[in-house]
């Protein structure tokens, strides 16, 4: 929203925006490589789940940004020339007028970008994902105080695709029926995610009265 509507146009935010649209395109790797240089080697992280979980968010953010520049970018200049003719500040004008008209677009944009986290492995395993689990990570909830505990961010962690791979490796025929279950799963959710993204941009959109 900000370099859309309140960022001046000039060298750095044309810099800003290039580097965002490669970011988008650039393969996972890369910002597995990033969060193992910056988060791991540079900030002394461990290779816990919440250094996972920042890698995925820095692995769509660029798929965000870009979903919603262009949701904004759909909004008839008219809309906003309207708003400021009544009296309407900038701030008023993106809050009540822009983000409600735009929010169909940016939510189809986040769900699809969370839906090609959902199957994403080579990130996660640059930064140290383990290739077979046989512990349960500590429960957010407990039934003595403080009752919700934290510590579960800092366990080590899988990707279903590594878990996947794990057992297809294994000679066993159980294994094989676990990883094509496993398989399943995945492909149910990732339509699942965008399911809800047409019915939920559908449902928005039909809400909106130019």
């Amino acid at each position: 929203v900000y370099l859309e509507e309140y960022a001046p146009r000039n060298i750095w935010t044309t810099l800003i925006e290039i580097n965002i649209a490669n970011l988008a395109g650039e393969p996972s790797i890369i910002f597995g490589l990033l969060a193992l240089g910056a988060l791991i080697y540079g900030l002394h992280l461990d290779r816990s789940l919440l250094v996972g979980g920042i890698t995925l968010a820095l692995l769509i953010l660029p798929i965000v940004i870009v979903t919603t520049r262009e949701a904004l970018r759909a909004i008839p200049q008219g809309i906003r020339e309207a708003a400021y003719a009544l009296g309407a500040t900038k701030w008023q004008v993106v809050r009540h007028h822009l983000i409600p008209y735009s929010l169909g677009g940016i939510a189809t944009g986040t769900i699809i970008a969370m839906s090609r986290a959902l199957g994403e492995s080579a990130p996660l395993m640059t930064i140290g994902a383990l290739t077979f689990i046989t512990f349960l990570p500590p429960a957010p909830i407990q039934s003595q105080p403080p009752f919700v505990s934290f510590q579960w961010l800092n366990s080590e962690f899988t990707a279903m695709p590594i878990q996947m791979f794990n057992w297809i490796s294994r000679p066993q025929a159980e294994f094989s029926a676990l990883a094509a279950t496993a398989g399943v799963v995945l492909i149910l959710m990732t339509l699942s995610l965008n399911a809800v993204a047409i019915v939920l941009r559908y449902r928005l959109r039909k809400r909106i009265k130019w």
